[in-house]
């Protein structure tokens, strides 16, 4: 059991979080093969806290969503670890018990409100469907709850009988954190919720979410590619690439002093105001699931990366207090910072990667 699990089972029986993952390892059946989708990843959210899990699409982080709300499709399989929720293991527990926790302790803000209301029924009516999915109480009683949600989250409640498509994107994505919080969950999935909304639009929806988290008191794990969005909204990250995690710790502390090439790589491509230079990319994509390297999956984009980079996957280790770090090289961390801040570092790799 690696360390992080190991912390993972302690943090259980210390204050049972509201959700804990352990040494969870998915893969897909595909007609390529199979797909290496996540890697003995174990977090932790802590209660009261919000945590942020950030990388490229395709490293892996809508699969470890599904994954913790137990709806991964039919060619999926956790083949190892566990998720608990409030202290129960969900991964063993039978699908209507599965059924009966969702949405009432941990639920789920998708990224597309579109999609995910449906266009022939009417806004509140879904949102009563899902409380009297859970709960014994009258259509009427539950209509009232729903418009106090929906006043809550910003939403005029003489909207309620309205459709999907007389929503704007805006009211739509309200709508869908009204229906993840109308039976008052511990625990709150938000994958990418303001990713087809502009900026002003996003600020307003996370400003309503940590007001509501003052009211009702949930935690939240956000995952999202927007470094920033965790930045603003995160006590802690944790930062996934290839399906593993590769750095996790305090939000300040990462982002101020990362310790991983991926996450030096990922700060270098925010935009800043105080700063004349372009921000600066990553070349190359992120690796092949069904293929995966032999040693560091970061190996083949990394300009750090030596030969035991490519031959041995790094353990995480701690770096700091409370700070995690997946890297053969972090002791050298400080010089490879100063040299990852120049364009020119990352340029090489990519001249060399066309040249090959």
């Amino acid at each position: 059991m690696s360390k992080l699990s190991i912390r993972a089972c302690a943090d259980i029986e210390a204050g049972t979080p509201p959700l804990s993952v352990s040494e969870l390892s998915v893969r897909y059946r595909t007609e390529r093969g199979i797909a290496h989708a996540l890697e003995k990843v174990s977090l932790t959210v802590a209660t009261g806290s919000n945590l942020g899990l950030v990388g490229e699409s395709g490293c892996g982080k809508s699969t470890f969503l599904k994954a913790a709300m137990g709806v991964l499709p039919e060619n999926a399989e956790i083949v190892r670890g566990a998720v608990f929720l409030e202290g129960e293991n969900l991964t063993v527990a039978g699908k209507e018990r599965r059924r009966q926790r969702r949405w009432a302790r941990m639920s789920m803000i998708t990224q597309s409100a579109l999609n995910a209301l449906d266009p022939v029924h009417r806004v509140g009516d879904q949102i009563v469907d899902a409380i009297r999915a859970h709960e014994s109480c009258s259509y009427r009683d539950a209509l009232e709850r729903v418009k106090r949600m929906l006043e809550l989250v910003g939403v005029d409640p003489g909207r309620i009988r309205e459709y999907p498509h007389q929503f704007s994107g805006g009211m739509r994505q309200r709508a869908i954190i009204a229906m993840a919080l109308i039976l008052n969950p511990r625990v709150v999935l938000a994958d990418e919720p303001t990713t087809s909304l502009d900026v002003i639009v996003q600020d307003q929806i996370f400003r309503r979410i940590r007001r509501l988290q003052a009211e009702l008191g949930f935690s939240m794990l956000l995952v999202t590619h927007d470094l920033a969005l965790v930045i603003e909204n995160c006590d802690r990250i944790a930062v996934m690439y290839g399906g593993v995690i590769v750095e996790e710790g305090p939000t300040a502390e990462v982002v101020n002093a990362p310790v991983h090439p991926y996450t030096l790589g990922l700060k270098n491509s925010l935009p800043h105001l105080d700063r004349k230079a372009e921000p600066i990319a990553i070349p190359g994509t992120p690796p092949d699931l069904v293929h995966l390297p032999q040693g560091c999956r970061f190996a083949a984009r990394c300009p750090f990366a030596v030969e035991k980079c490519r031959q041995t996957q790094p353990d995480l280790s701690e770096v700091a207090p409370g700070h995690w770090a997946a890297c053969h090289r972090h002791d050298e961390i400080t010089e490879l910072r100063a040299e990852a801040a120049r364009p020119e570092t990352w340029s090489g790799l990519q001249n060399i990667r066309e040249a090959s």
